[in-house]
């Protein structure tokens, strides 16, 4: 075993995903502790320009047209024999679908511990201490992974993605396992439909949670979003409700925006809605629950309800 740890990064349409940039600069910190090295691990075709923006100890570009796309069945093979050539002390996923796909798959193969949802990490010592968010944030839980190799799944926004961008020469090397014979190929990317407006552009948004309680009361958010000269968007459930369309979703299943203003109504704070928001310039959470998660990350919040404020917000603003 090394002291060496590989970040599995994560790109579409041809753009490393921030969250590769977050784990690459919290596995050097973690790597100097121990005495190896921060190897970010870049699979794909024609994008040795990308592989060079990491500022990883060193980085790994494994290129063929059959990892040009997402492949569950193509990027396991590749991940299985690095793990095996390098024999690393972390294996770091993002916690992303692609990377709690090949995660799991990873620990069923090599019986390595898999610890999910991880918002921190620290070496202490010797030791790794993973701690993951449970319950939609409410709960932290400590983790001590045992065994030679450790594996985990990090949740974006929980390191900065600065220290982890950089520019450093790639390897740039074929597969190191064989790609032939794949049960599993891409076949095309469906993009969403284009809404009525686009979130992303908005410098100001109102988004609605499950808090709001029925979508009935959707029209409060929308007069006070009218009335901020803000847009509405909203969470993962009411989309799913129909009570918004799916282009006014803000999430990882949805689309991220980084408004000058976000105002939440109801909003928990699920990792997966955290996500999609966590840039915003100014962050203002309104929720019940004074152990929501959402107040870990908002610069202002209140525990009034919802409808309270909201209200006295449109006096005011009226």
């Amino acid at each position: 075993m090394s002291n060496d740890i590989l970040v599995i990064t994560e790109h579409l349409d041809g753009k490393v995903a921030d969250i590769s940039y977050e784990m690459v600069g919290k596995a050097k910190e973690l790597a100097a502790a121990w005495g190896g090295q921060a190897i970010a691990v870049l699979m794909g075709s024609g994008m040795a320009e990308q592989a060079a923006t990491f500022a990883s100890d060193a980085t790994l570009y494994v290129d063929d047209p059959a990892l040009a796309h997402f492949n569950p069945e193509a990027y396991a093979r590749v991940v299985a024999a690095l793990v095996e050539q390098k024999s690393p002390r972390l294996v770091m996923f993002g916690s992303t679908s692609a990377g709690m796909d090949l995660a799991a798959w990873l620990s069923a193969k090599t019986g390595a511990p898999c610890v999910a949802y991880v918002s921190d990490l620290q070496a202490e010592g010797d030791t790794l201490v993973a701690t993951s968010q449970v319950y939609a944030g409410k709960m932290a839980a400590e983790a001590i992974p045992e065994g030679d190799t450790a594996i985990v799944t990090v949740l974006a926004g929980a390191f900065p993605a600065d220290p982890g961008r950089g520019s450093t020469t790639p390897e740039q090397t074929a597969p190191p396992a064989s790609l032939d014979g794949l049960r599993t190929r891409f076949v095309e990317m469906i993009m969403p439909e284009a809404g009525d407006i686009d979130i992303t552009a908005e410098e100001k948004l109102v988004a609605v949670g499950r808090g709001i309680g029925g979508e009935d009361n959707i029209e409060l958010a929308e007069e006070l979003a009218e009335a901020l000269g803000a847009a509405l968007a909203a969470s993962r459930p009411i989309t799913d409700a129909g009570w918004l369309p799916k282009t006014r979703q803000v999430g990882k299943s949805g689309v991220t925006v980084k408004p000058k203003l976000y105002l939440m109504l109801g909003i928990s704070g699920a990792p997966e809605h955290i996500e999609g928001m966590k840039d915003a310039e100014l962050i203002i959470a309104i929720n019940t629950d004074e152990n929501a998660p959402i107040f870990d990350v908002a610069h202002y919040g209140t525990t009034e309800d919802l409808f309270d404020v909201a209200e006295a917000m449109l006096e005011i603003l009226e």
